[in-house]
């Protein structure tokens, strides 16, 4: 499994900058005025306190637009749900799935069609598990 270490976010912690506007696979009008700021943490954080950044490590999850290298915000606070891609705890380490979960089961789904190495995890009561946070967004680098 992927190695993840969580990074909190500190309480003073933002990036504010100027926003310029909407962008149609264009470039905005040089005449179009600075319309407002945005901070960055605000924008992609709603529970400072239960909100950590995950740096992927891997390629199980490629397909699942999940890159080795991304960066992964992940929020304890919201409820998981199925189908949610998650950073769970199972056995004494931590990965990121997409979580399958009805009719009393939990299976941790790989996305990487390319390698026959990532199968499902089944989840049965003699795991160590829980779902430790579902991602909100990723963060990649172009």
């Amino acid at each position: 499994m992927e190695k993840l270490i969580p990074h909190n976010i500190e309480s003073d912690t933002s990036f504010e900058s100027r926003m310029l506007g909407d962008v149609k696979a264009g470039f905005p009008s040089p005449a179009e005025e600075l319309r407002e700021k945005l901070d960055l943490v605000k924008l992609l954080v709603k529970h400072k306190a239960s909100t950590f950044f995950f740096r992927i490590s891997g390629v199980s999850m490629v397909d699942a637009a999940l890159d080795d290298g991304d960066i992964i915000i992940v929020d304890r606070a919201i409820d998981p749900y199925n189908n949610c891609k998650a950073v769970c705890y199972i056995d004494g380490e931590y990965t990121v799935k997409r979580v399958e979960m009805g009719n009393n089961m939990i299976r941790l789904m790989p996305a990487n069609e390319n390698n026959n190495t990532y199968k499902p995890i089944e989840i049965t009561t003699e795991n160590e598990f829980m779902i430790w946070g579902v991602v909100t967004y990723v963060i990649k680098k172009m």
